[in-house]
């Protein structure tokens, strides 16, 4: 059956229909026609909806479901589906997985369980053997078996040389090497932001330092090795003015934020609410304007969901207990939308 799509408003900056209010003529999947006024047929399907709007698929850099190894969290089958629902085309799944995604069989996997979806799954493939950052994974094979990039999901390499072998090797075939944003040794045994809210609820902080100094140290290797590297969901100001200026020195880096570090910072903590125990932490207001600041001078490249869901006895436990992580795929549009309007919110995601 044909869709036709009346009076939608097209948000697309690289169409010559960009604001245009028209009708949308669905056939077979494809956009068949696009025209102020199109009449109906018989076998069609009208959609006719207050204030739509259409743009392109979006894209989410950074989600993990569970599959394979913890299903009871959410399978590839249910959130692709959450994906195709809350607007996204194409999602980039991390290696959050039992077995950890490490090879290109793990890939392979991946990939056939995604074949023929509406939404199109790009794997992240382990920087290395089991992300247990000692050896390095076979990154080659995966990218050959159709890995986008490679790191271990949260987990920072600690290892300089590793990542400094990472970044030489992986120019040989174009390879995107990510490094998560956090100093181990400084963070400890901190479970959210070091600053106020974290001593007024008596609970373990972690310094914006530790993700300065793991920023800094990366970009350091980044331009010793001239290679290509991306930073995942940066939290601080910190961050953003390191990143910044590895731009303008003409470094090869990109980052994202997670869209959570947009909207709310460590003072929503104080109900000891666990929905909100996400890594890295929510951090302060100046924290998070810098972000929103970033993402406008196109600093920051992309903002993701991270959407990682955890089962509901491991959020409903004390702080210190509960495991990080929070949806956020279905809420994505409407969290930007708050915060850039439409048009921003598109182009956030569609970069």
């Amino acid at each position: 059956m044909n869709t036709l799509l009346k009076s939608a408003t097209i948000i697309d900056p690289e169409s010559t229909f960009h604001r245009q209010v028209s009708d949308i003529l669905i056939a077979d999947g494809r956009i068949a026609k696009i025209a102020q006024t199109i009449e109906a047929g018989d076998n069609f399907n009208t959609v006719t909806l207050n204030n739509l709007h259409v743009s392109r698929g979006w894209w989410d850099s950074s989600v993990c479901f569970g599959e394979p190894g913890f299903e009871e969290r959410e399978t590839l089958e249910n959130g692709l589906a959450t994906a195709a629902k809350s607007g996204f085309t194409d999602v980039a799944v991390q290696p959050d997985t039992h077995p950890v995604s490490d090879s290109r069989p793990d890939i392979a996997f991946l990939r056939s369980k995604a074949a023929g979806n509406a939404v199109n799954l790009y794997p992240v493939g382990a920087l290395t053997l089991q992300s247990k950052g000692e050896h390095l994974a076979e990154l080659y094979d995966m990218q050959n078996g159709g890995a986008v990039a490679f790191g271990d999901y949260k987990k920072p390499v600690t290892n300089p040389g590793i990542l400094k072998i990472a970044l030489q090797y992986a120019q040989g075939f174009d390879g995107l090497v990510c490094s998560f944003p956090q100093e181990n040794n400084i963070a400890g045994s901190g479970v959210v932001n070091e600053h106020i809210a974290a001593t007024q609820l008596g609970l373990k902080g972690i310094p914006t330092l530790a993700e300065a100094l793991q920023v800094a140290r990366d970009l350091f290797i980044l331009e010793y090795t001239e290679g290509k590297l991306h930073i995942p969901t940066i939290s601080t100001a910190a961050a953003v003015e390191l990143i910044g200026n590895a731009r303008k020195k003409g470094l090869n880096v990109s980052c994202s934020v997670a869209i959570h570090n947009l909207l709310f910072t460590d003072a929503v903590l104080r109900e000891f609410d666990t929905n909100f125990k996400v890594l890295p932490p929510l951090r302060t207001e100046a924290d998070r304007y810098a972000l929103i600041d970033g993402l406008n001078q196109g600093i920051i490249d992309f903002a993701t969901t991270d959407h990682c869901p955890v089962n509901i006895e491991h959020k409903k436990t004390v702080f210190d207990h509960a495991l990080y992580g929070t949806t956020g795929l279905e809420s994505a549009f409407g969290a930007l939308h708050n915060l850039f309007g439409t048009e921003k919110t598109v182009e956030l995601l569609t970069r």
